[in-house]
């Protein structure tokens, strides 16, 4: 599949967004969602069949999308992209017209690299605000998921409060593309279909 979004880092080169092949990809998303590192992403138990069903349910969704994240051309980050009003908060906060839900995850590596996280959430970021129609950006990520919640205020997410899910306890976090265009230089406000960071394909 085509890239549906680029964006060139000054410090780790290209990021590129694909959508993800539910049966094609289940294999490798399964060793991913998975691995002891990725528990807050909720599937430790999934065996692969189950993984390729969840992301077959996603792609047929009409309010949620799954992209798989390349780094200079390697898969390294699932991202996903839900309209907050029908998936995950509905009725748990206030929606506007304009929001758009994030998850993102991280490929499990035995050589981090440095900034490599900050990075990847800044081109998810980059390509939901890419979209002129996005406003804000939420999330909902595990309280207890500390280093999560570093990266999103790093980017210019703003704690709103706590929301109780039936599968956890969530931190709602929201950003609009003034904070983030104020804490990255990415997403000017003033001119928001610009493909200055990202290039839609």
């Amino acid at each position: 599949m085509s890239p549906v979004f680029t964006r060139r880092d000054p410090r780790l080169g290209e990021f590129t967004l694909r959508p993800v092949d539910p049966d094609a990809d289940a294999r490798l998303l399964h060793r991913w969602v998975t691995h002891p590192k990725a528990v807050f992403w909720l599937m430790q138990d999934a065996d692969v069949a189950q993984v390729a069903r969840e992301y077959r349910r996603i792609a047929d969704h009409p309010h949620h999308d799954a992209y798989l994240g390349h780094w200079r051309g390697e898969p390294a980050f699932l991202a996903e992209r839900y309209d907050p009003a029908h998936v995950e908060l509905v009725g748990l906060y206030e929606a506007r017209p304009g929001d758009v839900g994030m998850h993102f995850l991280c490929a499990p590596t035995d050589a981090p690299v440095h900034g490599f996280t900050r990075a990847v959430i800044t081109t998810v970021v980059a390509w939901l605000f890419a979209d002129p129609a996005t406003r804000r950006v939420v999330v909902e990520p595990d309280v207890r998921n500390t280093a999560v919640h570093a990266l999103n205020a790093a980017v210019g997410f703003e704690v709103v409060g706590t929301v109780a899910k039936p599968e956890k306890d969530a931190l709602l976090s929201i950003c609009t593309r003034d904070r983030f265009h104020a804490a990255t230089g990415l997403g000017d406000p003033a001119a928001p279909a610009s493909r200055t960071d990202g290039v839609p394909a």
